[in-house]
């Protein structure tokens, strides 16, 4: 009888940290409609797609490694990177290709 209830302790711990270890939590906080602080500019992340409209929307795919987010158009290469400085529900703020960190609110 300790032999199952060792093994299904052991299940149990390797089944919570599996969950845990495969979510994304940072994908999660990303997703919805962000606008610039000062209101130029209107950032959409949706489950596909990573559209910032400064004038021109254009539609880009997207994969969030670490604390990056990497976009191409149509999956072409070079990748355009954009470090994600600080992020909860209602504020994003982002380090675009230029070295310029813009401040997002929902």
């Amino acid at each position: 009888m300790k032999k199952y209830a060792l093994i299904f302790v052991h299940l149990a711990c390797a089944c919570v940290l599996f969950s845990v270890a495969c979510s994304n939590p940072v994908q999660n906080k990303l997703k919805g409609n962000w606008r610039s602080k000062d209101g130029s500019t209107k950032l959409k992340i949706t489950e596909k797609d990573f559209t910032m409209d400064d004038g021109e929307a254009i539609a880009e795919d997207y994969f969030v490694k670490g604390d990056t987010i990497f976009t191409s158009f149509q999956g072409n290469q070079p990748y355009t990177s954009f470090v994600v400085q600080k992020l909860d529900d209602h504020y994003l703020k982002l380090m675009g290709p230029d070295s310029v960190a813009v401040e997002y609110s929902r």
